[in-house]
């Protein structure tokens, strides 16, 4: 009988961490459809950012990291944004990058990046960030992106059909 209760307390406890809700404190995004996608697909194991906040610190020091793949990034990205993928990615690349320093990891989304972000903050890094709605909630509040050659677009990559639908169509040009 005691085995049967503890494992009972066991599973009480693991159901109660898959029942995590998303913070209140979250930042703002402008679709509440957008927002609870994100809030679904995100665990929010990485201190979040807002669009708003990005922009007011973007040029000062901050490291602004892109997690998606070369072909993504290739299309358009944040301005300033340094490419260190996904699938590739390697912790060796940010050497130059000071453990204390702020560093915004971002994504689509932010799945991708807050998985980064985990292994930035494993890896001794203090001052990570996901930004809240990535890339997609970046131009979404009509902010710029730009080409590898720093030239402002309208285009942005959209991971796949599926997920174009969260970048407002007045907002950017969506390509997959």
């Amino acid at each position: 009988m005691k085995k049967i209760i503890q494992y009972i307390l066991i599973f009480l406890g693991f159901s109660h961490l898959a029942c995590a809700q998303a913070p209140e404190n979250r930042p703002a995004i402008n679709n509440a459809d957008f927002d609870k996608k994100i809030s679904q697909l995100i665990s929010f194991s990485v201190p979040t950012m807002g669009v708003q906040e990005l922009k007011k610190i973007q040029e000062t020091e901050v490291y602004i990291l892109d997690a998606r793949e070369k072909e993504e990034y290739n299309i358009s990205h944040i301005p300033n944004a340094i490419y260190i993928g996904y699938k590739d990615f390697d912790i060796r690349n940010l050497n130059d990058i000071p453990k204390n320093a702020p560093v915004v990891v971002y994504c689509s989304i932010g799945y991708r990046s807050e998985k980064i972000g985990e292994k930035l903050l494993k890896d001794g890094f203090t001052n990570v960030h996901n930004l809240y709605g990535s890339i997609f909630e970046w131009v979404n509040q009509g902010n710029p992106v730009v080409t590898p050659a720093g030239e402002q677009t309208t285009k942005i990559h959209t991971y796949n059909k599926k997920w174009s639908k969260w970048v407002d169509k007045d907002a950017a040009e969506r390509t997959w």
